[in-house]
Order: C-alpha cells, then structure tokens, then sequence
C-alpha cells in the first residue's frame, strides 16, 4: 500500500488493496478520494497517521459500526473527529496478522533446528509462535499433526511443504511500541485493526492471543536499527537466529529502508542470521529484483530469504505462489521437500 503522496491516490490504493477481502473497507476509501470535507480533516493529520486503516479503526473505536455504508464512517469522523484524532495519534496500525505464517513457514521449516527467532516491528509477538499452529498449503499440501489452530493458504508453484513443524528455542523481537498480551485494552485494539468482514481472522486472533500468553515473548522497545545487533547475538546463544518481518519495513523512511537493507546484508553475509522478509514489492526493491521480471500480481507481497525472492505473497497469509527455491539455502534434508 502506498504510505506517502497525495491522501486521495492513497485512499484509492488502499480500496484496489481491500478489493475481495472487504467490501467496506473499498467503499468506505474511494468515497474518502471524493470527499473534499473529509479529505480536509485528514491534512491536519501527520502524513504517517493518514494511512486509511489506521483512521477506520480508530472511527470504529468511537463508535462507527462496520461493516456500513460510507456515511457512518463520515458521520463519526465529522461529528467526532476530536476524539478520533486522539486515538489516531496515540495508536498504530500493528495488525499482527498471525495468518502470515502460513507463508512464512515453509521457508522458516527448511533454515534448520532449533531456531532463535528475532521479529523486527514485533506488535505483540504473535507470529513468534510458527511451531504452535497446523498447516493448510491449498494446491500443495499440508502439515496437521492436530498441534494448534490451522492456517490456510492457496498456494501455486513448487512449494517446499514442511514435513514437520520447525522447532523454535526462543522468541524475541522489537517495536517501537510493543504491546503487551496480557494487557486486555491493547489486545482490543488489536481486534478493532481486523477487517469488518473477517470474522475468521478475529477467531484466529482471539485464539493467537492464548497462545501468546502462556508464553509470552521477549519484546524490546525502541528503533530495530538500534536494537537489531544485540537482539542478534542474544538469539544466536539459543539456536540459529533468524532476522523476520511483514508488512513493517513499509513504514520507514526511504533513508530508513536503505540502512535496514545494508545492515540485514551485512548480518547476513556474516553468517550471523538468516533474513527473512515479507514486505511490498516497492518496498525493499533490492529483494524484488532478484525475483521473475514480470514481478509479483497486484497487491502482492515478495517473500524474500537472506535478500532474494523467493515468493509471492498475500499480505495477511491468504495466497503464497513460489518463484524460486535457492539451493544451498532451504534444507533437503527430512525435514523439507524442495
């Protein structure tokens, strides 16, 4: 999705991104594009805090019912807008979209055993738990031992399906501003992020949360250009540590963006992680380049493992087509088919 520019062109973007997984989130963003009023309100914001998911959820924390028609959003923006803008500068968008790890897995299966992972833009922890749920590959196959939940994905391409769940030995990660699972109003706001329609993504949150909380996850305040090295090297005492991140390397500055690839490439090519990261196609156009030139489908994500394409992705876990399987790099030993 596009985080900077002109508020309408985003807003339309957000809708072509909404399109098929909700129908009110497109209505309600191509009716903000055409909305002078309310396009208004939104310049007063800071153009981080602009972004259409964040303002809805924070509409819908003040009471604007979804799924509606666009006049309820209006209505509480305009009648309420004060209150709003409180909530859209104190909060943030972190999703926490657990659903990620159906697409995940498979490349975190085949790096080896035991793993210390290391998530970057952590919100909670919740996709610190790979190890903690069955998996559903639509087209490809699966891997249901009867552990946890079960995440599904469609999947195209020759998958590596996992045949048996990794083995993580420690979970850490670090945000900006980490929540806690134990704290019952931040995992409400969790909850109000879950798209109107997505009933099934609200039960698999309600049910990550549980897990989350009878293990909770070393998380670390702070920037991760700061935070990454020591986070890095304390994995490393536990298991093999694996550096992972979706839909979090968006919000940095481009400066920001070129710093983090340099540092990944650099642990990298110290041996000291693996990388692994799930981000738009823009967004770390390095990682994107090494993929097929046709690049990935509209609103697609580009899994990427140690800097290079392996994967087209959907953004909350729903679709994974593989690309490309680096020899050398994913295991063919039992534990993976490649």
């Amino acid at each position: 999705m596009l985080l900077h520019g002109d508020i309408a062109e985003r807003y339309r973007d957000f809708a072509d991104y909404a399109r098929g997984d909700s129908p009110c989130f497109e209505e309600w963003a191509l009716s903000v594009a055409q909305d002078p009023e309310v396009l208004s309100w939104l310049e007063d914001l800071p153009e981080a805090k602009q972004q259409p998911n964040l303002v809805f959820a924070a509409a819908r924390r003040h009471g604007a019912a979804a799924p509606a028609p666009y006049a309820e959003l209006r209505r509480v923006l305009l009648q309420h807008g004060t209150a709003v803008r409180r909530t859209v500068l104190a909060c943030a968008t972190q999703t926490n979209e657990v659903g990620r790890l159906a697409t995940l897995v498979p490349v975190l299966a085949g790096l080896g055993e035991p793993l210390a992972l290391v998530e970057v833009g952590a919100s909670a922890g919740l996709c610190l738990f790979p190890d903690r749920y069955d998996y559903v590959w639509s087209g490809a196959g699966s891997l249901r031992t009867g552990v946890g939940p079960v995440l599904r994905a469609e999947a195209t391409g020759p998958l590596p399906v996992p045949r048996r769940h990794p083995q993580v030995a420690w979970r850490g990660g670090c945000d900006l501003n980490p929540l806690d699972v134990q704290d019952a109003d931040q995992m409400s706001w969790l909850e109000t992020l879950v798209w109107p329609e997505q009933e099934e993504r609200r039960r698999r949150l309600r049910a990550a949360i549980r897990i989350a909380r009878a293990e909770p996850p070393r998380l670390q305040r702070g920037d991760l250009l700061d935070l990454l090295p020591s986070l890095v090297e304390e994995a490393g005492r536990h298991g093999l540590p694996v550096v992972f991140h979706s839909a979090v390397a968006a919000y940095l500055d481009a400066d920001e963006r070129d710093r983090f690839a340099t540092l990944m490439a650099g642990l990298v090519a110290q041996r000291r992680c693996h990388w692994v990261s799930n981000e738009g196609p823009g967004v770390l156009p390095g990682v994107t380049a090494t993929g097929p030139a046709t690049g990935p489908p509209a609103g697609r994500f580009v899994l990427g493992l140690d800097g290079r394409a392996v994967a087209w992705t959907h953004g909350h876990g729903h679709a994974i087509e593989w690309v490309r399987v680096r020899s050398g790099v994913l295991s063919e030993g039992p534990d993976t088919l490649t």
